[in-house]
């Protein structure tokens, strides 16, 4: 599948702006998320090809809203690639177990952030 349709879901203003920045430079049409009931609405709704997922926001944290995305019929086959300021490997072994497809560490590097997008196409 060719990735074309991002969603960015962080409750950093500055960070969805920043990631918003690089993938529509890049190409991307990209729709962000303040949390991951806002997420989980927008993915229902018009379903990305890939989201881009913080971890540390208020409500549900996104552990739990790459869980619930990895184990709905509907939307299992869209990659998350968790990006958080949560740099312990057994914070990224988690990510992972609940259904991601990779785990960047902030702050991004942009090239490092199109290398795996581009992996997963």
């Amino acid at each position: 599948m060719v990735i074309k349709k991002i969603l960015v879901v962080d409750d950093s203003p500055t960070e969805r702006y920043f990631l918003t920045d690089i993938l529509a430079k890049n190409g991307f049409s990209v729709s962000t998320a303040e949390n991951g009931e806002e997420a989980l609405l927008k993915i229902k709704a018009d379903k990305p090809h890939l989201i881009l997922m913080d971890v540390v926001m208020p409500g549900q944290n996104g552990f739990q809203i790459t869980r619930a995305i990895a184990r709905d019929a509907e939307t299992q086959d869209v990659p998350v690639i968790i990006c958080t300021s949560k740099n312990q490997e057994t914070d990224r072994i988690w990510g992972m177990r609940q259904g991601a497809r990779d785990y960047l560490v902030k702050p991004i590097d942009p090239q490092e952030l199109l290398a795996k997008i581009a992996s997963l196409s």
